[in-house]
C-alpha cells in the first residue's frame, strides 16, 4: 500500500457487494417443515364458495323457491260411471242377439253382421240429435255413443269370425263378410244421419245445425230493397 492513497476507499477492480433481497413470509413459512397429520385427526372443514351478490355479513338469505304446484285435473269419475253403465247395457243387448241368432258351423255370421250394421245406423242417428238438436248435456254422449254403442258393436268378434272362415278355406265367404260389413256400415251411418236430420226438420245435406244458427233480431224491420236505377 502506498502512503499517498486514502484509507477505506474501495478499489476500482473490487467486486460489488451482494444485493440482499427481501424475504417473502409465505415462502418462509412453507419452507419450514410441517407436522404430518395423524390418522385420528378430524378432517378439515369444507370451505364453501361465497356468492358475490350477497354482501359480507349479511346472514339473511332468501328461502329456497318451491316448485309450482301442478294444476289438478278435473275428476271424471261420474262420466266413467255413465260409460260403464252404458257399456254393460250394450254388451247385454249384443249377447242376447247372439243367443237368439246363433251362427252354425261354417255359416255366415249374421248375428255379428246385423249387430255392427244396426250399431252404425244408431251412431249416425244419435250424433245428429246430440250435436245439432238436443241441448248440451254432460252425460248423453258418453252414455249413448261411447257406452251403449261401444258395448253393442264389436270388432273383436268380427276379426275372430273372419279368421275362422279363412282357416276353413272359405275365401269367398270371408271376402263377402269383410266387404259387405265395411260398405254396409258406411251406408248405415249415412242413412242414420239422413233419417235423423229429416225427422228433426233439418236439411239432409250437411249444413249449420240449430245450435250454430243465430236468430234474427225481433226488432229488426223488413229488409229494404235497393233503389232501382233509372235507365236514361
Amino acid at each position: 500500500m502506498s502512503g499517498g492513497e486514502p484509507l477505506g476507499r474501495p478499489r476500482d477492480d473490487a467486486p460489488p457487494p451482494a444485493e440482499v433481497l427481501p424475504v417473502d413470509p409465505d415462502i418462509a413459512d412453507s419452507a419450514e417443515p410441517q407436522a404430518r397429520p395423524s390418522d385420528d385427526a378430524p378432517p378439515p372443514e369444507e370451505v364453501l364458495p361465497v356468492d358475490p351478490d350477497v354482501e359480507a355479513g349479511d346472514e339473511t338469505q332468501a328461502p329456497p323457491q318451491q316448485p309450482p304446484a301442478k294444476a289438478e285435473r278435473p275428476r271424471q269419475a261420474d262420466v266413467l260411471a255413465v260409460i260403464a253403465l252404458g257399456g254393460g247395457l250394450g254388451s247385454i243387448a249384443r249377447y242376447g242377439l247372439t243367443l237368439a241368432w246363433p251362427t252354425p258351423a261354417g255359416g255366415f255370421p249374421w248375428a255379428t253382421f246385423i249387430t255392427n250394421i244396426s250399431g252404425s245406423f244408431a251412431l249416425g242417428l244419435f250424433m245428429v240429435y246430440i250435436l245439432e238438436v238436443w241441448p248440451p248435456n254432460r252425460y248423453v254422449r258418453p252414455f249413448l255413443g261411447v257406452g251403449i254403442l261401444g258395448g253393442y258393436t264389436t270388432f273383436s268378434t268380427f276379426a275372430v269370425e273372419m279368421r275362422h272362415l279363412l282357416s276353413l278355406g272359405d275365401w269367398s265367404k270371408a271376402d263377402a263378410y269383410a266387404l259387405t260389413s265395411l260398405v254396409a256400415g258406411l251406408v248405415a251411418v249415412w242413412l242414420g244421419i239422413a233419417a235423423a236430420r229429416r225427422a228433426a226438420g233439418l236439411s239432409v245435406r250437411r249444413g249449420p245445425g240449430r245450435r250454430s244458427q243465430i236468430p234474427s233480431s225481433p226488432t229488426a224491420g223488413p229488409a229494404t230493397p235497393p233503389p232501382k236505377r233509372s235507365v236514361p
